[in-house]
């Protein structure tokens, strides 16, 4: 089993590696606008996705400038926000989304069964986690370990290199 779990994770980091790469650096670059600058990022997490801003601002590596947005942050223009959820279909991401009046970046997983994706639309930039479901099926057909988490995190660390390296050079 632990095999099999190791090769589906190496097929999903290598698909996000592979699909989102122009998208990762660009969305880097649209967050290091807030740091080289005046501004903040602010990362909004939902589901179980929210471990993402325990790691980002508790790890020894935390997240520079970082801070969570809530309902009484007041952003300016200066600032940027990443949406973490696990499912672009995510109402509480949509609503913050709309609400969002300065530039936004969304990592999410693409919901199979819907045929729009309205987070991709607003946002100005989108990482797709490729996240389809479970990775390894059971004897009743079903698939078990949810990666949205492994994935998330995955593209967080790919993010958080590429953002170090724009706002050190600054």
């Amino acid at each position: 089993m632990l095999k099999i779990l190791t090769t589906q994770l190496q097929g999903l980091f290598q698909r996000i590696t592979a699909e989102e790469q122009d998208n990762i650096e660009d969305t880097s670059r649209l967050l290091a606008q807030a740091a080289i600058g005046e501004g903040y990022v602010y990362f909004a997490c939902f589901g179980e996705l929210e471990a993402l801003y325990t790691h980002a601002s508790t790890s020894k590596e935390p997240f520079y400038k970082m801070r969570r947005l809530t309902d009484v942050t007041t952003l300016t223009p200066a600032d940027r926000v990443c949406i973490f959820t696990p499912l672009a279909t995510d109402e509480e991401a949509l609503a913050l989304a709309s609400k969002l009046t300065i530039p936004f970046a969304v990592v999410a997983s693409e919901d199979k069964k819907s045929l729009s994706n309205p987070l991709f639309e607003e946002a100005y930039t989108y990482v797709n986690l490729h996240v389809r479901g479970g990775l390894i099926p059971t004897e009743t057909g079903e698939r078990i370990v949810q990666p949205e988490l492994f994935a998330a995190l995955f593209a967080y660390e790919a993010l958080k290199m590429n953002y170090d390296e724009m706002v050190q050079g600054e």
